[in-house]
């Protein structure tokens, strides 16, 4: 089982934005069955799980030492509103069970009610589903480098950032801590999980994005592009699990700036790979520092996108 990785750095941001501070630790009742990036798992019993979004930072596939203050509780709430919004597309992990109803400690429960989230316990699937409907990030490398990407040709001559002819479903492998995710085909994915799965899983994926594309439109906001995880129940269905249309999953850029050419800014962790990229890090662990004012700015674009996106503000 992984270890916890409280930081008192992220107490102290915690702190001063009235927050109480998460770590693992504090989550003595249940068993922590899985740490990832940035999520911390909990098993409540067979069926459920409670899953507490922390502040960390995942950026190229690493975990930032520096927390963003605020971060776990946005992740939260722009998560659940997206589920909402697509449960018509397809089910989620969702149970409708308040926090509340298995932390009956009053102070954890201060920590926890706004980040955490009680679900029911899926089997993930062992791909990472993305789309793209702009082409930026790895997407826009592999194009340089091959004119395609994950085995789709697109059309020559475009420009970083330009929005592409069709939205394109562009899986990629899941990474262990530490190792970076990797673009594959399509082909693969249905080796990995089988043909009918496959389409499902890439026909729902494109659904759930045009969906919300044209929410964000209206909001004044393009995503560039998300991925999504997809689980298992007992009985073999498909849900929609983990996160949805966060900062941390997808690239949201304010319409009334957007220029293709370049990489455009935006309203998510793209200002803290920006910075990186200046950097002469390898991208591997161990990670450089975040400055303050790189973390607090991250925040607010995090802050934004929320206000922006949900028409509310952050929970405290």
């Amino acid at each position: 089982m992984p270890a916890s990785t409280g930081d008192p750095r992220s107490q102290g941001a915690s702190q001063a934005m009235n927050i109480p501070a998460y770590d693992a630790s504090l989550v003595t009742r249940y068993p922590l069955i899985h740490q990832g990036k940035v999520r911390d798992s909990f098993a409540i019993d067979d069926e459920h799980m409670l899953i507490v979004a922390s502040d960390r930072l995942s950026a190229f596939d690493v975990v930032m030492k520096d927390p963003i203050p605020g971060k776990g509780e946005i992740l939260t709430q722009i998560s659940n509103f997206w589920f909402e919004k697509t449960a018509h597309i397809i089910e989620n992990h969702l149970t409708g069970i308040p926090v509340s109803a298995v932390i009956d400690d009053a102070e954890l429960l201060k920590v926890l009610e706004h980040r955490s989230v009680v679900v029911r316990r899926l089997k993930p699937l062992p791909v990472e589903s993305v789309v793209r409907g702009y082409l930026i990030g790895s997407g826009w490398k592999d194009y340089l480098a091959t004119g395609a990407v994950c085995g789709i040709t697109l059309p020559p001559g475009l420009r970083q950032a330009d929005r592409l002819p069709e939205v394109i479903f562009t899986p990629a492998s899941k990474a262990a801590a530490g190792d970076h995710d990797e673009n594959i085909d399509f082909a693969t994915v249905e080796e990995r999980i089988g043909a009918a799965l496959a389409a499902q899983m890439r026909d729902v994926s494109i659904a759930i994005y045009r969906f919300a594309v044209e929410h964000a439109r209206t909001r004044g906001i393009i995503i560039a592009d998300t991925k999504f995880e997809f689980g298992l129940d007992r009985s073999g269905k498909l849900l929609l699990m983990d996160e949805v249309l966060t900062p941390d999953s997808s690239r949201f850029w304010p319409e009334e700036s957007y220029a293709p050419d370049s990489s455009p800014p935006s309203y998510d962790k793209q200002f803290v790979r920006d910075y990186l990229e200046t950097l002469d890090w390898d991208k591997r662990p161990p990670p450089p520092p975040v400055p303050a004012d790189v973390a607090e700015a991250t925040a607010g674009k995090y802050r934004e996108a929320l206000e922006r996106l949900t028409g509310e503000p952050q929970q405290a």
